[in-house]
């Protein structure tokens, strides 16, 4: 059996074994899942009516709101997503298991490409009941089929690039309590961007960091699929982010992971 076919079968079984974990804790997931939805209910039901006034001078309604946020809320649940991953990567280094999976004759790889198939699979499924949620309180797409098949697309590939990111901060971390708190600003990072209000609304001191980095041009590349909003350069810089983040996390989790001892 040739090295690729050891690898893919290795992986199939980790990725079996984190599937099985999640659904036997998912307090976890759980977790991470429900704080983007409370978060949407909130700024919908509570500011919806103030926040909305940041939006076409005002003229904006909670109807426009709901599909102003509905993007930036996606993508906020990729990022609390990744946080649990990065927890679980430091649970196995922690607690022994890897040490055991060091001695048997599978894939190295196979422990890290588990952890990250699994992790995007869980993401997508979080992904459609968050949208579930938006469409139940008034979010109305407008995309074509093919827009929705690149909106997929460019979901998966944010989720790809932050959950190799995670892996890396979670084999970096000491402790699981570590994990979280590392991993906390792939969640965070979308409160300051253009997820809740437009970037042109904000302090000229803060808006260069809000309009470039991760997030902002992934939240509005998927506005503009979604919603026929203008994208701009927003697609390509979205595109070099999920490569880059994808390409650094991997070298580096793979690096941690060939020379980390037994915690």
């Amino acid at each position: 059996m040739s090295t690729l076919s050891l690898t893919v079968r290795d992986s199939s079984t980790m990725l079996r074994r984190n599937l099985l974990h999640a659904r036997r804790y998912p307090s976890l997931t759980l977790n991470v899942l429900l704080t983007p939805i409370v978060l949407m209910l909130l700024f919908v039901y509570v500011f919806g009516d103030v926040m909305s006034a940041g939006i076409t001078g005002g003229d904006a309604g909670r109807a426009e709101y709901v599909a102003y946020l509905i993007p930036g809320i996606l993508l906020m649940t990729i990022g609390g997503t990744s946080v649990g991953t990065a927890v679980s990567v430091c649970i196995d280094m922690t607690t022994g298991i890897v040490a055991r999976f060091r001695t048997m004759a599978i894939s190295r790889d196979s422990v890290l490409i588990g952890h990250v198939v699994g992790s995007v699979l869980q993401t997508l499924m979080s992904l459609v009941l968050v949208l579930g949620v938006a469409l139940a309180i008034g979010f109305r797409p407008e995309a074509t089929v093919v827009e929705w098949i690149a909106a997929a697309g460019l979901l998966t590939m944010v989720s790809l690039s932050l959950t190799w990111t995670a892996v890396g901060l979670g084999l970096a971390s000491p402790t699981p309590d570590g994990a979280s708190n590392n991993a906390l600003p792939l969640m965070m990072l979308p409160l300051l961007s253009s997820a809740f209000v437009p970037v042109d609304a904000m302090p000229s001191w803060f808006r260069w960091f809000a309009e470039y980095q991760p997030f902002s041009p992934a939240i509005e590349t998927l506005r503009g699929l979604l919603l026929g909003s203008e994208i701009g350069n927003n697609g390509w810089l979205a595109f070099a982010w999920c490569v880059g983040l994808t390409v650094l996390g991997y070298l580096w989790s793979k690096a941690q992971f060939n020379r980390d001892p037994v915690r």
